[in-house]
Formats: C-alpha cells, structure tokens, sequence
C-alpha cells in the first residue's frame, strides 16, 4: 500500500503527541526535524502530515522516553509493549477472545485507565474507566482527549488487523471536554461522537466479536515492521469495494476517471448495487475520489517537481481556481501557502 493510500494526518495530532515532550523541556522543532515534519507546519492548523511522518514521531518519542504511551501515564508503557500486545493476542481464536486479551494486558501497562469489553445484545462496547493516582484518591478529573483516543485507536487499529476487515465505529464518547479539533476526531473514528460523558469509549456492532483471527506470528511480524503508520488513519479493509474502486482509479489520471455509471460498468455492477455497497462501507463516489485528489495534491506539492499550475490539471480540474477552492476546502491552506510550508 503506498503512502497516499494510508492518507494523512492533521497537524494538531503531532501537537498533541508533543505537549508532553515541551513540558518537559524538550525542544519541539528538533524533535520535528528528526521525524521528518518542517517545524513551520505547527503555524497552520490546516496542514497535514503522512502517516509515516507522524509515525517516525511515535517511535521518536518512544525512544526518547522509554514509553509508547506519548509520557501520558503514571509510568511509561515501556518500548517494546505493544510488540508484546501482538504476541499475546496472535493465538487468539477470536476478536473477543483477542480483545480481553488486549484489555488485561493494557491494565498492566497502563496503570490510568482500564478498558472492558462489554456485549449489549446487537452492540459491543470497550468502556474506559479513569482510575486515580492513589487508592485514597476519590476524584477522577478526565484526561486530555488525545489520552483516550490513542488507547482507543490501539485497540482499534488492532481489532481490524486482526480480522482483516474495518470495524465501524457506531458511536464513540469521551470524558472529558469537547476540543478545538472535533472534526480530525471523526474523521479518525465516526461521525457520531459525544463529549462530556459519564464514560468514554467506543461501541460497534457484536456480530465483529466472533469473527477469526486471520493472522499469524509470520504476518505479525510484517504488522509490527510498518506500525504504527498502518492504523494510525481508519483502517481500510484491502478487500472491501472502498478500496478496489481508489485501486481502479489510481490505474488512470484523475482527468480521465469515469462518471458513476461508467465506473459501475467498469467493475461489472449496477449503479444501484454500487452506491448501496459504498454507503454500506461508509462511503460514496464523491467521497472517495475527493480524498484521493486531496492525498494526491499533498504528495505532489510535498514532491516539488510541478507547478501548481500543472498539479490542478493532472488531477482533472480544468480551471485552476477550481483547484484552489478545492484545496483550501481541504486543508483551509493555498496550494502555494502548503508547499511553501511543507519546505523543509
């Protein structure tokens, strides 16, 4: 899978993954440098970052603090747990059976939160629950939001390795506060999401809990050489149609991608039966070629062999300010502005 195909990142994720580094005393534009992000990117909230990028921050930081936790915990989940994560679910049978698992070994890694998979008929639910620093301690205030939503993309990205297919999310609630970045949230987990909960956590449908684990020590093995940069962006089951329609465009310049009915025909479907497998996967035609071209412009600004004359006509748009209405409405930065920023 190319790295356009694993998307992007927005930039107020790796100011995240940094406030506890600056709060330390670390210096943030060097540790930018050596992950590979211009440090300039932090002025635009608008920007983004591969996955590899913010990965390479990830294994920076663990690196430097022992700990793959981001240093949010009582103490460090120490380099090298979640290699041990892998072990301990890859001879499980099933997602649930996997899951529990996942849950007991994160409480001992973990000493802030505990996690519990729970079944409510059609729906499953991983619950977090904030434990205190101290057992005499009673008050629980809620963490940052970036605390759950790492825990809860581990245990996703996981579970959807796992089987082999993307688990969608129903439903996703935090404790605490709603932040500035809403929006980059949903589009990591769903679309509905509640803050300000009794609870966080994630709920999806039961019937994922009793699906096979597909994957072995050798597979495993590939999973953690190219972690965490293969689920840090919602995962994409490599089976489903989502996928083999960008697969089938990428074959071709965007100036040439067909209209719906055209592409029904070409993957030997009705429009009907298209659009309904799409919706069923979250998707639509429209949705899919917008973040295609998005990733595409990224990749060739970032690249810096075309103007941004000849970018805007590669990917199909016969005029360039439509182009650049596009973009702005993707990033909310100019194509210009973007590469300008991106230069290291």
């Amino acid at each position: 899978m190319s790295s356009t195909e694993k998307g992007t990142i927005s930039i107020c994720f790796v100011a995240e993954a940094l406030a506890e580094m600056i709060a330390r005393g670390y210096d943030q534009n060097e540790l930018l440098a050596r992950a590979g992000i211009p440090p300039a990117l932090l002025k635009d909230p608008a920007t983004r970052v591969s996955a590899n990028q913010y990965g390479a921050l990830w294994h920076l930081i663990a690196d430097i603090l022992d700990d793959e936790f981001f240093g949010m915990g009582q103490r460090p989940m120490k380099r090298g747990s979640f290699t041990l994560l892998c072990h301990a679910i890859i001879t499980s049978d099933t997602l649930e059976r996997a899951l529990h698992r996942a849950l007991r070994f994160l409480r001992l890694v973990i000493d802030d939160v505990k996690g519990e998979l729970r079944q409510d008929g059609p729906f499953a639910h991983i619950v977090l629950e904030d434990l205190p620093a101290h057992p005499s301690d009673h008050a629980r205030p809620p963490k940052r939001v970036f605390s759950y939503s790492t825990f809860l993309v581990l245990l996703h990205g996981l579970s959807c390795w796992l089987i082999g297919k993307r688990i969608p999310l129903l439903q996703v609630d935090f404790r605490c506060a709603e932040p500035s970045f809403t929006v980059e949230l949903k589009q990591l987990f769903s679309e509905n999401m509640a803050f300000d909960r009794d609870h966080s956590g994630i709920t999806f449908d039961s019937k994922y809990l009793s699906m096979k684990n597909i994957r072995d020590e050798r597979s495993m093995k590939k999973f953690l050489r190219n972690a965490p940069a293969n689920f840090l962006v919602r995962y994409k089951d490599l089976n489903s149609l989502s996928v083999r329609v960008r697969r089938h465009l990428r074959e071709m310049p965007p100036e040439n991608w067909p209209d719906f009915p055209a592409l029904a025909e070409q993957l030997g479907l009705s429009s009907a039966t298209l659009r309904r497998r799409l919706d069923s996967e979250g998707h639509s035609y429209r949705s899919i070629t917008n973040e295609l071209r998005k990733d595409l412009a990224i990749q060739l600004l970032v690249d810096g062999t075309q103007s941004t004359a000849e970018i805007a006509a590669s990917l199909g748009f016969t005029e360039y300010s439509s182009f650049y209405r596009a973009f702005r409405k993707w990033t909310g930065s100019s194509p210009s502005h973007y590469r300008k920023t991106m230069s290291p």
